[in-house]
């Protein structure tokens, strides 16, 4: 006999709360090594999502480098990434609020060394000049111009050193300082549709002299270009389907080990890294396959790799260190923590948690990787999580509600890590589905470009048969089916309430009802990111607005809640504003909270709070059960009695 209480799904009481997940988790992540010191980056919710840049000393000490109200955040893209760079324990970072560099030597203060009114990302010391090494973005009345600058912080004189394409990325230079490479890529293009690697010989000043194009420029992403200590280039491309290791050398490029797995990334955010050297035949990579992060030394003069067995499904960023690795982990029961690995003993120890929370194993649900068969025969992946909770258990014949999530990107892809915001719904008595539906990245080229011309349609299908799938099995109530997604997962959301009938309810996080708004009012990043996705605008405005939910909420017939930053400049305020007046024109149940100082995602304690209680309140209001919390209600126009 069961020792659970028997309460209504949905209405459970669980010690996950939305203020422990806002308030007592950071961020963690951008790992350096300077020597024995080993630098990250902390997003602290509580301090206004301020990213803290920490160092850990060869003594232990754990020290915050950047005093407030220092934001270690770069806007470059918008996303950033790449913030800081350290050399001899001399820092450079980039301000969040003027968006210029600063150097930071120690004992001192942060001293600004660029001009006003420009952006910097990929920060790289050229040491044997001296001087910085970054992409520049700047943004004029009519345009905005990137290019590949060096910098001299003495004077902050700046130097370009390539220019005339759309975007640059991922400045490396040859450990003698000889040799230059980088990446860069045209519109309509996405770094992970094509990007072209090049080479450049240095004066002694640092100016190049004729770039040679190494790979890439056929349909071919390359990512993380890296010289090993002897002077070979080494790089990942997806010339195989699949994102590989290759080494450049003598003019020629060889594959080091050909696998049906995923040594790279979407490069969403400057400074990504899969992979460090060890010794210069000798790197430590990590890759994905089947859904999962898995870690390896790989010898790439014999092409042999060995698997370092860990007890983590995510592994990112790895950094070497005097006596092993630094490297970002988490896995379905432990948060996001840096874990130090040494190489030869296996050796572990934490240096630092995403959170210093301490959660029973029976409020957690653990992850079931599942795939299953969608639209047009094909294949897709995602992360079932059930009901989970030691104290109570569903009334008897009944099944509980779910929740699907549309991650965004699209080209992006949800992991099996702790995620506390999807533990807080299990946890309570929803199941919920994480869907890496077609274009998701994690499962090579093909399934990548799945979703090319059809944004809007096989996402939508691939997390409607998700749900249908579900149903069928039992295992969730079809009349409580709810999607929630944000930025290009709140567009699939908003497509799936208004093209499909499968929902009940949905939640729109900064999402897109408007593709060619979109279109016309983004960032240089994305601005031609729809060409591939939907097709060219505006030679093809009719499949922009055929694909629109807010020129079709005469099919929308269920109720929504819209979440946006009014200071989002990825996807604009009046995305949602729109399609919150035109639901309730329809006099459907609608309801919309703006938050001041936002932007494209949450950063703020309250506000992270706040809107992860506001959903599963105006779930509870439309499914029909009582929350065991008490949440601050929210206003729902057109909510029957």
């Amino acid at each position: 006999m069961s020792s659970k209480q028997s309460l209504p799904f949905g209405s459970w009481s669980s010690p996950i709360t939305a203020e422990l997940i806002a308030s007592a988790t950071v961020g963690l992540g951008s790992v350096r090594a300077d020597g024995t010191d080993v630098y990250w980056l902390e997003a602290r919710p509580t301090e206004g999502g301020r990213s803290v840049l920490v160092r850990l000393g060869a003594d232990g000490a754990i020290t915050d480098m950047t005093p407030p109200p220092f934001n270690v955040r770069t806007r470059v893209h918008e996303y950033g990434g790449g913030a800081y760079t350290v050399h001899d324990r001399v820092v450079y970072f980039v301000h969040f609020a003027d968006q210029r560099i600063y150097r930071l030597e120690p004992g001192g203060e942060p001293v600004a060394v660029s001009a006003e009114g420009l952006r910097y990302a990929d920060l790289l010391v050229d040491a044997h000049r001296p001087v910085l090494i970054a992409v520049q973005e700047e943004h004029r009345e009519a345009e905005v111009i990137n290019s590949l600058v060096q910098l001299d912080p003495a004077d902050g004189k700046v130097k370009v050193l390539a220019a005339g394409q759309d975007f640059y990325a991922s400045p490396t230079l040859s450990p003698d300082g000889s040799r230059l490479a980088w990446l860069s890529w045209n519109h309509p293009d996405m770094p992970w549709d094509n990007t072209e690697l090049w080479v450049a010989d240095l004066e002694a000043d640092g100016t190049p002299g004729k770039p040679v194009r190494v790979a890439g420029g056929q349909d071919e992403s390359i990512f993380q270009p890296e010289w090993s200590p002897a002077g070979v280039l080494h790089f990942v491309s997806d010339r195989s389907n699949w994102w590989n290791l290759y080494a450049w050398q003598e003019g020629e490029i060889r594959a080091l080990y050909p696998r049906a797995a995923e040594f790279g990334l979407p490069q969403w955010v400057f400074g990504l890294t899969t992979y460090a050297f060890v010794s210069a035949t000798r790197l430590l990579c990590t890759y994905r396959e089947e859904g999962l992060t898995h870690l390896a030394l790989l010898d790439t003069e014999s092409g042999s790799m060995g698997p370092i067995e860990l007890p983590y499904s995510e592994i990112s960023g790895p950094v070497i260190v005097p006596g092993g690795a630094i490297l970002t982990v988490a896995s379905a029961r432990e948060a996001t923590r840096i874990l130090r690995l040494d190489l030869d003993s296996s050796d572990q120890q934490v240096l630092r948690r995403a959170s210093e929370l301490e959660i029973d194993s029976g409020y957690l649900s653990v992850p079931e990787s599942v795939s299953f068969r969608t639209t047009g025969g094909a294949v897709a992946h995602a992360f079932f999580y059930p009901p989970a909770n030691r104290d109570f258990e569903g009334l008897p014949g009944e099944r509980p509600p779910l929740l699907i999530k549309s991650h965004g990107g699209p080209t992006a892809a949800t992991t099996s890590a702790l995620n506390l915001k999807i533990q807080y719904w299990t946890s309570r008595g929803f199941a919920v589905l994480d869907v890496n539906y077609r274009g998701s990245t994690g499962y090579g080229r093909a399934y990548r470009q799945a979703l090319n011309g059809l944004w809007g349609i096989v996402d939508v299908d691939d997390c409607a048969q998700g749900a249908l799938g579900l149903v069928e099995q039992g295992r969730a109530d079809p009349e409580r089916l709810a999607i929630d997604g944000g930025s290009a997962g709140g567009y699939t959301t908003l497509c799936a309430l208004t093209f499909r009938t499968v929902f009940r309810a949905g939640a729109s996080y900064y999402g897109v009802s408007d593709l060619a708004s979109l279109a016309a009012d983004t960032h240089k990043f994305e601005s031609r990111y729809l060409d591939r996705l939907v097709g060219p605008y505006p030679e093809r405005a009719d499949l922009y607005r055929e694909r629109s939910p807010l020129y079709h909420t005469e099919l929308l017939a269920c109720p929504a809640i819209f979440l946006q930053g009014l200071e989002d400049k990825v996807v604009p305020p009046d995305q949602a504003e729109r399609m919150v007046e035109a639901l309730r024109r329809r006099e459907l149940p609608v309801a919309y909270l703006a938050f001041d100082g936002e932007q494209h995602g949450f950063r703020r304690a309250e506000n992270i709070r706040r809107a992860l209680e506001a959903e599963f309140y105006f779930f509870a209001r439309i499914f029909g059960f009582q929350p065991a919390d008490a949440i601050e209600p929210v206003t729902i126009d057109n909510l029957p009695p």
